[in-house]
């Protein structure tokens, strides 16, 4: 495996160039009305670390030894439906936050209706993107099959119903496994299993690398549960403390910090062993993982 510098080089650099399809399908629509483009651009262009597009795309070229432009559109819709989900997780009826990706959240920049709008708008396109814009049915109808299953009711949708629903309760860690699988894990699975479309994988391919989404995801939300503990707002670009604040569900709060570590590690690892049957050229996914249980923001 490369260096952690160099790592570092091709993360920015896949960021980069998932920032470059972003910008590039949001200019194509000409369409829509100005206030509520510069709302779903606002959050959506904002500095965000584009792990589930860079996702889509390793996974893809990991299949076919390059990436392809069916990959290049699921990237764009699954950043658009997560940044989406950000967009209303913030807004006063959910986290209530005014921070978000380094700057003020968009129902604050705007105004709270245009921040649903904008909300709306990106979870629409996104879907829109994938039928309009992949020239080959079967692919766009399984591409947007496993981007609504992760991200509906019985998905990203439920995991943060279920967020709401444990803040002040006493919960277990069943009740804490749920929330995480749903609210984050799904989405990251949806991205492995996206770029494993765009290259034509077999079912093999595919439920390995469902498995290492999914503990890709799984993972990263217990670092997320950790920065918001030991982190600082200007450093991790959203407000830390919240958490506790809202009295929610979370791994430090259920079984402490120093565990909490210690499953973060174990479920990073199994990510990495579900890429057993794959070669070298599934390394940069295993640094993914390395990555983000060792993030700091």
């Amino acid at each position: 495996m490369s260096s952690v510098s160099d790592f570092t080089t091709r993360l920015s650099q896949r960021r980069d160039y998932v920032n470059g399809l972003i910008s590039s399908t949001l200019s194509k629509h000409s369409d829509i009305n100005d206030d509520l483009k510069q709302a779903m651009a606002y959050t959506l262009e904002s500095p965000g670390k584009r792990i589930r597009g860079a996702m889509v795309l390793w996974c893809s070229e990991l299949i076919n030894g390059q990436s392809n432009c069916y990959a290049d559109t699921a990237a764009v819709a699954i950043e658009m439906v997560h940044t989406y989900s950000l967009i209303h997780d913030d807004l006063p009826a959910m986290d209530n936050d005014d921070l978000r990706r380094g700057r003020a959240t968009c129902h604050i920049a705007f105004d709270e209706a245009m921040a649903i709008l904008a909300g709306d708008g990106l979870l629409t396109m996104a879907f829109e993107i994938l039928a309009g814009e992949i020239d080959e049915p079967k692919v766009s109808a399984k591409l947007i099959l496993e981007l609504s299953q992760a991200a509906g009711p019985a998905g990203m949708i439920a995991g943060q119903a279920a967020d709401l629903r444990s803040e002040n309760v006493a919960g277990d860690i069943k009740m804490l496994e749920y929330i995480h699988l749903n609210k984050t894990a799904k989405m990251f699975k949806a991205a492995a299993v996206m770029g494993a479309i765009s290259a034509n994988a077999n079912p093999e391919q595919i439920e390995a690398l469902a498995e290492y989404g999914t503990k890709m995801g799984l993972g990263f939300q217990i670092a997320d549960d950790i920065l918001d503990v030991c982190s600082s707002s200007e450093h991790l670009g959203k407000t830390v403390g919240k958490d506790e604040k809202a009295g929610k569900l979370t791994y430090p709060v259920l079984i402490g910090l120093e565990q909490s570590k210690v499953i973060a590690e174990k479920t990073a690892n199994q990510a990495i062993g579900a890429l057993a049957n794959f070669d070298e050229r599934a390394d940069v996914l295993r640094e993914l993982a390395i990555t983000m249980l060792n993030r700091t923001r």
